[in-house]
């Protein structure tokens, strides 16, 4: 009898391991993470990114600014330049509704769909295993980062100082 369960089990969690990994994966937006990540006890990762010039980067494609820089590259609107948007807006073209989120969570962290729910973001190996981006370490951060930042309109890019402004573990953690 045990012959008969263990394989009928092992096919159960191979056909689940299948439909986990061809569903259709989406972004959902930070208003989707904001539910679960604005308390102390999470760390506050909304309100720190809320406050960021992340949340703001799309919105400062529109400033004189942004203007100057893009008359100086060549490009008429940088709100709608894919060399702009790829750091400004770098889900304009995945999803283009959430844009003007500037680089929301979902850029660093990957589309949410499949691991937003609480019962798996409680395990961290299950929202990983359904697409959460973690870094290892904080050279995979900066590399991460870098691929904006990399002298990003000709300015250094201070990658220990960037950090404290938004770094959001939680704590204890």
């Amino acid at each position: 009898m045990k012959k008969v369960i263990i394989p009928a089990a092992l096919l159960t969690l191979g056909l689940f391991a299948v439909s986990v990994s061809g569903q259709n994966i989406t972004y959902v937006g930070s208003q989707k993470c904001q539910i679960c990540h604005k308390t102390e006890k999470q760390g506050q990762q909304f309100p720190i990114w809320e406050m960021s010039n992340h949340a703001k980067s799309f919105a400062a494609l529109s400033s004189p600014a942004a203007a100057a820089n893009a008359q100086a590259l060549g490009v008429k609107d940088p709100s709608t330049d894919p060399k702009c948007l790829k750091c400004h807006g770098p889900l304009a073209e995945k999803a283009a509704e959430f844009k003007a989120e500037g680089v929301n969570c979902e850029a660093c962290h990957g589309p949410g769909s499949a691991y937003k729910t609480l019962s798996i973001m409680k395990n961290k190996d299950e929202a990983v295993k359904n697409g959460l981006k973690l870094y290892g370490n904080a050279d995979a951060i900066k590399t991460w980062c870098l691929t904006c930042h990399q002298n990003a309109h000709g300015k250094t890019y201070d990658f220990a100082a960037a950090w404290d402004k938004i770094k959001h573990p939680v704590p204890g953690k």
